[in-house]
């Protein structure tokens, strides 16, 4: 039965080869370019929310910060809650039934619909690893004339990059799966080429294999990639500390002008203090 199962498959390769790679580039594409987009939309939301609204802010800014947060917790909330599949029916057939605008690209859809749905997700993350960071930085950063945006960017937004890199890679692990449901509208992924193949050669479950096959391969392929991108985010585990201070003079005999000299190495005082 097993050498009955790989000759179909290599039947099947050998026919569809090049319908299945090309069904798994059009998947990986849409997966990273989603991804990317998604963790846009995540780094915006999280911004947005972490945003300090204070009692003593004028009332527009309070007003508008409070409504910002209302409105991403409703997109979160919708779009973690609710099935991806759906969402691209909703959108693919909604938009037109609602505004009459008609979708002409199968890609323009697909894209929006995986990104929104990781941007939801990478909302959360994002919050959670601002607000993992020390509070201490805030107010170092702010000692020092930054204001939040700036905060953000060169203080924060590292640091959570840094550690929210596993879900960034999870995420993107998950769209490379999800990206399946997008046949509903007709999208040629890797799962849309098995459910077209295996209607024509009436064999659903050699197809099935193979595709099984494929989806694996692509993830493990991911997850080495991923943790090599974690270790180098990590930096190198034999750094040495810095011993000396650049902005220290050399140790040595030296003194300013009208004081005693003064032996760094010693620590005395190589005349009378008096």
């Amino acid at each position: 039965m097993i050498s009955q199962l790989f000759s179909d498959i290599g039947s099947i390769w050998s026919k569809y080869g090049t319908v299945y790679l090309n069904g798994i580039a059009n998947t990986l594409l849409l997966s990273v370019v989603a991804t990317l987009i998604g963790c846009l939309i995540g780094f915006i939301c999280g911004i947005l929310q972490t945003i300090p609204c204070l009692p003593q802010d004028p009332f527009p800014k309070r007003f508008l910060l409070r409504l910002i947060r209302i409105l991403i917790r409703v997109y979160v909330e919708v779009f973690r809650g609710t099935p991806m599949i759906l969402q691209a029916v909703f959108i693919y057939y909604g938009v037109p039934y609602f505004f009459g605008v008609v979708f002409k690209n199968i890609w323009t859809v697909s894209i929006i619909v995986v990104s929104i749905n990781t941007g939801a997700y990478m909302a959360e993350s994002v919050r959670g690893g601002i607000m993992s960071i020390d509070p201490g930085q805030f107010e170092g950063a702010k000692a020092i004339g930054m204001n939040h945006f700036q905060t953000m960017v060169y203080v924060v937004l590292p640091q959570t990059l840094r550690n929210i890199m596993p879900q960034i890679g999870n995420n993107y692990i998950i769209n490379v799966k999800d990206t399946s449901v997008m046949f509903i509208i007709g999208f040629q992924d890797f799962f849309a080429v098995h459910k077209m193949v295996s209607g024509a050669v009436f064999k659903y479950f050699p197809s099935a294999f193979l595709e099984m096959g494929g989806y694996l391969f692509l993830t493990l392929v991911a997850s080495f990639l991923l943790r090599k991108l974690e270790k180098k985010l990590e930096g190198k585990s034999d750094y040495e500390l810095v011993n000396t201070d650049q902005l220290v003079m050399t140790a040595g005999t030296y003194s300013y002008p009208g004081d005693p000299p003064y032996d760094e190495k010693n620590r005395d005082f190589k005349g009378d203090p008096s």
